[in-house]
């Protein structure tokens, strides 16, 4: 009797833990990756291998491959939201926080729009682009610092702060709303991107903010 005990009171305590970690803040925000654990997230076939979990934060480094959320948060289904998290790159590094998008086993994604993180890779689209629609050339942080990026998707518009200043303000045009391409805004989960071997890139206080439709 006392082991049934222990252990029920072990499974409330882990679902109270559970609930706690994806219970919204007072402004929205919920927390969707836990500092110790992959749970709720789902990486491609390319290469697993390219994310570990170091002190707290997501270190992407190795071949490319693809994070994708696949937790509970809204059924891992976002149209207007708030996404951000604490980035940090090193020299010459490249990554890109994926929005409207879902999860494929290999490859590039095919749906939605990358936001670009890159202070110093060769590649001229700087951190903030939507990539290869609405690019940005110009750096707002250094590498091996911490920074905030933050992408703001409500209806047409996509804006991306950096450290809380507004960087890019994109409006998608209709005809490419009304295409037939998938990169495009539409619905869909958030990813982060592993590009190469010799990047290196840290993700931690990974945040979602449901907004109304």
């Amino acid at each position: 009797m006392k082991n049934w005990l222990t252990f029920f009171a072990a499974m409330l305590l882990l679902g109270f833990c559970f609930s706690f970690t994806l219970r919204p803040s007072a402004d929205g925000w919920v927390s969707i990756f836990d500092g110790k654990t992959f749970n709720g997230w789902k990486v491609t076939e390319d290469s697993p291998s390219t994310f570990t979990i170091q002190d707290g934060a997501i270190v992407v480094n190795g071949p490319r491959a693809h994070l994708f959320y696949e937790g509970p948060v809204n059924n891992h289904n976002f149209k207007n939201f708030e996404w951000k998290a604490q980035v940090k790159t090193m020299p010459g590094s490249n990554s890109g926080m994926f929005i409207h998008t879902a999860y494929q086993t290999t490859g590039w994604p095919s749906k939605g729009y990358e936001i670009q993180v890159n202070q110093t890779h060769t590649d001229w689209r700087k951190t903030g682009s939507v990539y290869g629609i609405q690019d940005v050339k110009e750096t707002f942080v250094k590498d091996d610092e911490w920074y905030t990026e933050h992408i703001i998707v409500q209806g047409k518009k996509v804006m991306i702060k950096i450290n809380d200043k507004l960087i890019n303000d994109y409006t998608e045009p209709d005809s490419i709303s009304t295409g037939k391409s998938s990169k495009k805004l539409s619905m869909g989960t958030v990813a982060l991107q592993g590009h190469d071997p010799k990047s290196k890139v840290y993700y931690k206080d990974i945040m979602i903010k449901v907004l109304p439709d």
